[in-house]
């Protein structure tokens, strides 16, 4: 940035980025020229052909040297620049680029920074507004809840209440709504903040920690988990404990959307050259023509599972967005409906 800045004075340089690069590269072209003129004028009179060339050849690879050089500390604002952004979208690191700069390279810079600026008021301003919105929709749904009860406590009739019951469900639906819509947010909040950086992976402890969150339900429905491990040791970007979230996640689905003393396998190996983590099951399936809708968040096609528990809509999406936060692909897949669903976590293999 030196450079570019002892450039950025010269007033015939000042506002534009390519007056700098041809200046640069004028002044490199004529150096050997230059040169050779003063060693022609001022050098001794029996001066040979090859010795002429010889210094030619010289002063050009120097020159060509000394241009390269500070052509690359010339393109030092693109870098920065160009870095602010990758740190700013994996990371979520607001950058402190220079602003002061007039040509093409110090707008784009003076941009950058005032873009990530802006949007990060804008993300909190819309966080703080949704929580503000629904700390009173909680209100306005207690408030609705409290007066339901009040009506039951004085002993209606039984049509009253069987409309103040109505009422009492309905609130109690909008809660849950509302704590899985908070949730949603501090869990996509959370993900923008994480750092993308290269861990070791044990997946056989990771699955025995998922084994644990899930056998609850597996007991209860007298499901049979079978792991088949090809691979054990790996490189990944995304933490044990997000890996631990989208596998649970995904185990519970299959769990789900099981049918009672069933099976679901899940399989740890190398697919197509990528690290694969599969969850199959034998279970209710989908239509493929839906398939993507799946993925969405608060999804119409979320269904209650094979013993009536309940669906958010937000596991698959939620699984998606922290697989590909870490350089991976959800796949999902079904043969038909009541013909079973294999769920696919596809990474790139690390070195």
């Amino acid at each position: 940035m030196k450079f570019y800045q002892k450039l950025s004075t010269i007033s015939f340089l000042k506002k534009s980025y390519a007056f700098k690069f041809l200046f640069v590269a004028f002044i490199g072209i004529h150096i050997p020229l230059i040169g050779m003129l003063f060693y022609v004028l001022y050098g001794s009179n029996n001066i040979s052909a090859n010795t002429i060339l010889i210094v030619a050849l010289v002063m050009t690879l120097i020159a060509s040297a000394a241009t390269l050089y500070f052509l690359k500390h010339l393109i030092k604002p693109i870098e920065i620049a160009s870095k602010a952004l990758d740190n700013y979208r994996n990371e979520r690191e607001v950058p402190s680029l220079p602003v002061g700069f007039t040509d093409e390279a110090g707008l784009l810079m003076c941009n950058i920074q005032k873009s990530i600026l802006e949007n990060e008021r804008s993300l909190n301003d819309n966080q703080d507004l949704i929580y503000l919105l629904s700390h009173d929709f909680k209100n306005f749904t207690a408030n609705s809840q409290g007066l339901a009860e009040l009506i039951l406590d004085e002993n209606p009739s039984e049509t009253v209440q069987e409309y103040a019951q109505l009422i009492k469900k309905s609130t109690t639906q909008q809660f849950v709504f509302i704590e899985i819509f908070i949730k949603l947010l501090k869990d996509e909040e959370e993900l923008l903040n994480r750092p993308l950086k290269v861990n070791t992976i044990n997946l056989r402890s990771i699955f025995d920690i998922v084994l644990i969150q899930a056998a609850p339900k597996l007991i209860s429905k007298k499901i049979d988990l079978t792991p088949i491990f090809e691979i054990d040791e790996v490189l990944l970007t995304i933490e044990e404990d997000l890996l631990v979230r989208v596998l649970v996640n995904l185990i519970d689905n299959a769990i789900k959307f099981s049918y009672p003393e069933s099976k679901i396998q899940f399989k740890a190996s190398m697919i197509d050259g990528k690290i694969g983590l599969v969850v199959s099951d034998s279970g209710i399936g989908f239509d493929r023509k839906y398939k993507e809708e799946l993925y969405r968040k608060f999804t119409t096609r979320s269904r209650v599972g094979t013993s009536n528990e309940p669906s958010t809509g937000i596991g698959l999406y939620l699984c998606k967005k922290i697989v590909e936060k870490y350089q991976g692909k959800l796949t999902l897949d079904s043969a038909g409906v009541n013909l079973g669903s294999t769920f696919s976590v596809l990474f790139n293999k690390m070195e």
